[in-house]
């Protein structure tokens, strides 16, 4: 913990369904931050909304985010943890296990979606606040969930602040989909030309997934399609280093020809051998990489991410249906035996519920949500239009998760908002830029950029 910061934590009981408040409930979990030399100050309040969906709050440590020192310069963070996500009545493979009827899963986890979440954190203001509104900072889906709040209930913001997340308000999953793709492949083959070896290797290992039986020390086959989920890590600032740096410990080399290890060449012998003759008969993953590939891929700390990851674009205008799986066909370039071998994004594939051991309790939910038709909307046109709440938000051009050309249509249908469009940073640039993102949006919002 920084021994500047000082820390209270709020334990809150909200409505599973806040249309039916005398029914289930759930804790919601939040943690109150702020600069210990103004603990006793009255200062504004400002809600951190994270990225997801499935993503819990920051820990403040010393190693916390710039933004979150700069903020407690002038306000009480409040450091949320969303309904389902870390200690807020977690959805987990486990908990999921506890429902006999898939359908009685999927009727629970529709109300985990931007609509719940604004209610849960109205109803919490009103708890810390009264009637007194209070600023928002909203982390990529957090910027979703802002502009259901404002479309939902304005009189309870002063401000808001988006980094890298202004959703497309009517944009459908197939939308979004066909912007996707094309973006992704461009980091790819922008990953591959700052390392080019990295394309040999991940084609070597493909083909090993290929002929070979090779499983996660979970127990989990390792098949191509999950090796190319990696691609997630593309769209942070330092994505193409964590991922090079993973594949440079990935493959080693047997050394005697049948395919079981040679115990007179070292670890470093042996990968050195890999690389300089990737095509051997003999070489073999290694056990870190096949450890640090079950962590990156696995979902056992957020599966909200993949089960309502395409739920986030429905709003009645049919069903999902998997838009992801459904648009992968339509670009030849991404099929598994293509060289280089192209990486997935953010795509969520309902084999992944098969596959993978920590969403498999989730599957057939998963599936009556994809073709679930019904959904709510989250957004208030017309509401948004004429927003007088000022909003700031920052729009990374390269974005390699939210579609900067989407962004930027919302924006200009939002009354009091201002933008900020830059190459700068990632889709992480709130975190990667210090306190330089958020001071900009405080200035933005106040008139004073």
């Amino acid at each position: 913990m920084n021994p500047s910061y000082a820390t209270v934590d709020h334990l809150f009981t909200v409505p599973l369904d806040h249309t039916a408040p005398g029914g289930e409930t759930l804790q919601v979990f939040a943690r109150e931050v702020a600069d210990r030399s103004r603990v006793d100050e009255e200062l504004p309040w400002l809600l951190y909304l994270q990225g997801g969906p499935g993503g819990k709050s920051p820990r403040p440590s010393a190693a916390s985010p710039g933004w979150l020192a700069h903020a407690v310069k002038t306000h009480r963070v409040l450091l949320l943890d969303q309904r389902g996500t870390g200690r807020s009545t977690p959805v987990t493979a486990r908990s999921a296990a506890r429902f006999r009827q898939p359908s009685q899963l999927a009727a629970h986890l529709a109300h985990f979606r931007a609509d719940s979440i604004v209610a849960d954190a109205e109803l919490i203001r009103r708890e810390l606040c009264g009637d007194t509104p209070w600023e928002t900072l909203g982390q990529s889906y957090g910027g979703f969930l802002t502009l259901t709040y404002l479309s939902r209930a304005p009189e309870g913001l002063k401000a808001c602040y988006v980094a890298g997340g202004l959703p497309g308000l009517s944009a459908t999953a197939d939308d979004v989909y066909a912007r996707t793709y094309p973006r992704v492949g461009d980091r790819v083959r922008d990953f591959y030309a700052r390392y080019p070896e990295d394309a040999r290797c991940l084609r070597r290992i493909a083909d090993l997934l290929t002929t070979q039986d090779i499983r996660l020390p979970d127990g989990d086959r390792l098949t191509v399609r999950r090796l190319r989920t990696l691609g997630l890590l593309l769209g942070m600032g330092d994505g193409f280093e964590r991922l090079h740096w993973l594949l440079d410990e990935a493959l080693s080399h047997t050394g005697n020809g049948n395919g079981t290890p040679d115990a007179a060449s070292t670890d470093a012998e042996s990968t050195k051998t890999a690389w300089t003759n990737p095509t051997s008969t003999d070489t073999a993953l290694t056990d870190t990489f096949l450890y640090q590939v079950m962590s990156l891929t696995g979902f056992t700390d957020n599966p909200l991410f993949a089960v309502l990851q395409e739920s986030l674009y429905g709003q009645g205008a049919g069903p999902t249906a998997w838009a992801a799986s459904r648009a992968l066909p339509t670009f030849p370039d991404f099929t598994e035996d293509a060289d280089p071998l192209l990486l997935t994004g953010e795509m969520i594939y309902p084999w992944m519920f098969d596959d993978i051991r920590g969403l498999r309790p989730f599957a057939e939910a998963a599936d009556l949500l994809a073709q679930r038709t019904d959904w709510p909307p989250l957004y208030d046109h017309a509401r948004l239009a004429s927003n007088t709440v000022p909003l700031a938000a920052v729009v990374y051009h390269d974005d390699m998760y939210v579609d900067a050309t989407l962004s930027l249509e919302t924006a200009r249908t939002i009354g009091a908002s201002r933008v900020w469009v830059t190459n700068e940073w990632e889709h992480d640039g709130l975190a990667a830029s210090g306190d330089r993102v958020l001071a900009r949006l405080m200035a933005l919002a106040g008139g004073r950029a």
